[in-house]
């Protein structure tokens, strides 16, 4: 067998050698030409597995290290018999904590309690319904607004976006990029949903960049109708809006979910999906090469310094305002981040109690 690695997915190294031919790309160089050996890729969201990279190639299997799989034309991959999985809910933590500090950020800045504020989340899968239990904890209003959930569990817990765009102080965008049919949302924050606002929002794009129309959002900026904007994530990716960018609070390249646990959990979730269709025998493996936690008193810090301490996300916006064109560099060489459960010792009053969703299995 022979399997092809994006050569930027972390801890996978050395892991499958003794059971294929392993071959470690860059995204660029999975070509047509490339992967038509392969038994099985493993991917980030950067390599789009289609009829173009697919046609003709012995690829059985598809494992992407990412939560999305938009990526992925599973149309084509059901109708031509290649299975595919991803990685729900590996880095839903790693965003959790890039919220907090965006939260504190807009706070501190705008002055103002978060405890006064209402928070929209627009999807709440994985990684919005951790945000929200990180929002209680700032005893933040939560209004939830997720159509597929709705359907299924009843509208009791959630509202629409019409109510999300008039209540909400912040609102914040966590659902799967989908295209077309009744839970579209490519272009879910549009002209018409800029111009719905009520309290001109704070807006936060954490998903897809394609989920937020880049183009209406900046004339919304531009006629005053949102305040502060903070994005994570872009359309045409690297390749971003330089005016955009320049205007942005906080910016970052697409990387609220890389810290070193969150990468660890989707390279384990890729090297096990990777097994069970292989039957290799490594269903239970686990990295076991994280980066060293820290250990120490830190119960003198506040709550918003101690989040600060495990994630400064202002150098980071910095750094990509001041480097725009080396986005795509920024976010595949991004440095260690490890969340907050790997800080032991004494902790900041009542935060176990207050943000236990950080220590969640």
């Amino acid at each position: 067998m022979k399997f092809i690695i994006d050569k930027n997915i972390p801890y996978i190294k050395g892991v499958l050698e003794n059971v294929a031919e392993v071959e470690y790309l860059h995204y660029k160089e999975m070509t047509p030409e490339t992967v038509r050996y392969a038994d099985a890729l493993i991917i980030r969201t950067r390599t789009k597995c289609n009829e173009k990279l697919l046609s003709g190639s012995k690829v059985k299997f598809i494992a992407t290290a990412t939560i999305g799989y938009d990526h992925i034309d599973t149309k084509y991959c059901d109708e031509n018999g290649i299975k595919w999985a991803n990685a729900p809910g590996c880095n839903a933590l790693s965003v959790t904590q890039y919220m907090a500090s965006v939260l504190i950020h807009l706070a501190e800045k705008n002055k103002f309690d978060l405890s006064s504020k209402t928070l929209g989340i627009v999807g709440v899968g994985n990684v919005g319904s951790r945000v929200a239990k990180l929002a209680k904890g700032f005893g933040m209003k939560v209004l939830l607004n997720d159509p597929p959930r709705e359907r299924l569990e009843g509208s009791k817990q959630f509202v629409n976006l019409k109510e999300i765009a008039e209540k909400a102080d912040i609102i914040t965008f966590h659902p799967f990029l989908n295209f077309e049919g009744i839970d579209k949302t490519f272009h879910l924050a549009d002209a018409d949903f800029f111009a719905s606002l009520k309290y001109k929002p704070f807006i936060i794009n954490a998903s897809r960049g394609e989920v937020v129309d880049n183009l209406a959002l900046k004339d919304a900026m531009n006629k005053g109708l949102v305040s502060d904007v903070v994005l994570d994530c872009w359309e045409n990716e690297p390749n971003i809006d330089l005016e955009l960018l320049e205007n942005v609070e906080i910016t970052t390249p697409h990387i609220a979910g890389y810290s070193a646990d969150g990468k660890a959990n989707a390279t384990m979730q890729s090297v096990r999906s990777v097994s069970r269709f292989f039957n290799l025998g490594l269903d239970s493996w686990q990295p076991d090469e994280l980066p060293k936690g820290f250990e120490g008193d830190f119960s003198r810090l506040s709550i918003p310094e101690f989040f600060k301490k495990t994630y400064d996300i202002i150098a980071e916006s910095n750094f990509l305002k001041s480097s725009p064109e080396t986005f795509e560099q920024q976010r595949s060489n991004y440095p260690i981040r490890r969340e907050p459960k790997a800080y032991q010792g004494k902790l900041p009053k009542e935060f176990e109690k207050k943000f236990g969703v950080f220590f969640e299995k």
